[in-house]
Parts: C-alpha cells; structure tokens; sequence
C-alpha cells in the first residue's frame, strides 16, 4: 500500500507512463504509483487520462475530486473491489437484525470512549469521565441516543455550549473537510473487501451511497477532532494540515500502524464481527 497523499491544487494534464503518474503544467513532474495512497483533485482545471483513472482503481489508489470552491464532491470506486464479491454480498444481506444492533451498540460504545480520551487528553477530566459514564450507559442499538448526549457535551467541551456542526464557522468547515477525507479512506477498505456501501447496519438512507461507510467511522472521527482543534482559525491552508492525517500512526492489536493500515485492520474485525455474530471482535486504536 502507498504511503503519499498527492494534492493537484492548479491546472495541469495528468497522465500515465511507465508505472509514474506524470503532472504536465507549469513544471513536469512524476510520481511512482507504487508510493501514492491518495490523490486529491482541488483544482476544477485538470485534466486527467482514463488510462491513468484504470490504473488508479486496479492499485486501489483512492481519487478524491474537489468542486470550484475546493471542497470534495465525489471520488473513484471500482466495482468490484474483491475477488468474491458475490460471496461477501451474500454475507452482507443475511446479517442479522440482532446481530447488526449489537455491533452497532459497541461501535457507539467505543466512539464515546474515544471522544472522552481526547477531552482527557486536553486536560477536560472532568467532561472526560461524565462521557465514559455515557460510554457505559450505552443500550441494545443505542435506543437511549447516549451517542447524541455524549457528542452535546463533547462539542460544548471543545468549542462553546452554542456551537454546532453546522454553524458555519472555521472550525465546522475544518471538521467537515476531515471527516469527508477520512470517510472516502473508508470507502475504498470497504469496497476492497467485497461489501457495498449502500447497506449500513444503522445508516439507512436511501440517498446516501456510503450508509455502511458512516457507521463504520464513528470510532475515528476523534482523529480528525484532534487535529482540527489544534488549528489557528486564521490558517488558510488548513486542507494541507487535516490531509497530514494519514501520516499519523496509530496502535490496533497491538501493533504501531499507519492510519489507512489501522483503518484497514479495524474494518477487517467490524465484518468478523457480524459474520461471526460477535461484536467482542471489534478492534479499537490507541493514539
């Protein structure tokens, strides 16, 4: 797997050649497929090879493509990401009802842990232990919505008691670029491993292509909270500093891994866990 997440910010011709993606603009410059994890179109001005987008897709580089006001809108998928797609299909259709409640359950349990890791991080204990109280008060499904408790307090704890995901400002923007970045490194785990995105096991909207993307990243979103935290609100160039994610390690299974491998991991024991009707197979990370 590549390790790069390659930004295009002006206009330019993309293009394969010889195992390279080669960027003819001002300058001509190329980059080894075998190194790139990641490529982010910002600039409207590209243009790009459709021998290059199949070269893309058969690495499984991911390919986030960003509107005119350089915030992402779509991204490359192949249509099939494993070779027994059909299998894992039938897998995913015949979870259980039950079975997707309780991994769901534990999914909500560890992204409250996690929240409450970075308030104590910060030095907000006592915040901190009121959202592992959450964490411990979680029932089947999450039906006493402990996750929007928790995420109430977690904000106000980390901005104001007024502050909201959708109030416009610096910060909000900042969190909602992160966490559509770090959802599309979601969805391309989940297409490689043969599962479709559409079929969330609580996500269920019918115009939403990513349901199963948006349960699976709860536990991670804290990643992104962290770094966006640390930014000045003034920083213009504040995309280059969220993008540096996938440079943080993380420990899963007791291992130091690379963001998008840890991502990789964690999925890999999501879908255990429902194949086995076992949501004790989750894995969690450890900053």
């Amino acid at each position: 797997m590549g390790f790069r997440t390659v930004t295009i910010n002006s206009r330019c011709k993309l293009e394969l050649k010889l195992n390279y993606m080669v960027c003819k603009g001002d300058q001509i410059q190329r980059v080894f497929l075998d190194e790139i994890s990641t490529v982010i179109i910002h600039s409207t001005a590209v243009v790009i090879t459709t021998a290059l987008l199949s070269e893309f897709v058969k690495r499984n580089i991911k390919v986030i493509i960003c509107n005119e006001k350089h915030n992402p809108v779509a991204e490359l998928l192949p249509y099939y990401g494993s070779y027994n797609n059909a299998l894992k299909l039938k897998q995913q259709l015949g979870w259980g009802i039950k079975t997707k409640q309780m991994v769901w359950t534990e999914i909500v349990a560890k992204k409250i842990i996690n929240q409450s890791k970075h308030l104590r991080f910060l030095g907000k204990k006592e915040d901190a232990d009121k959202m592992l109280e959450y964490a411990n008060q979680v029932e089947l499904n999450d039906v006493t919505n402990r996750e929007g408790h928790a995420a109430k307090l977690y904000f106000a704890s980390l901005f104001s008691k007024d502050w909201s995901r959708d109030c416009g400002d610096f910060y909000s923007k900042a969190l909602n670029y992160g966490y559509i970045v770090l959802l599309s490194t979601f969805n391309r785990e989940i297409v490689k491993s043969g599962y479709l995105t559409q079929l969330g096991i609580w996500h269920e909207n019918q115009f939403n292509d990513f349901n199963l993307s948006c349960d699976l990243i709860e536990p991670f979103r804290p990643i992104v909270d962290r770094i966006v935290y640390k930014l000045d609100k003034n920083d213009e160039n504040f995309k280059t500093s969220i993008l540096k994610m996938t440079e943080k390690q993380v420990y899963i299974s007791g291992k130091l891994m690379f963001l998008e491998n840890a991502i990789e991991v964690y999925i890999r024991s999501v879908f255990s866990a429902l194949n086995e009707n076992n949501p004790e197979l989750i894995l969690n990370y450890e900053l």
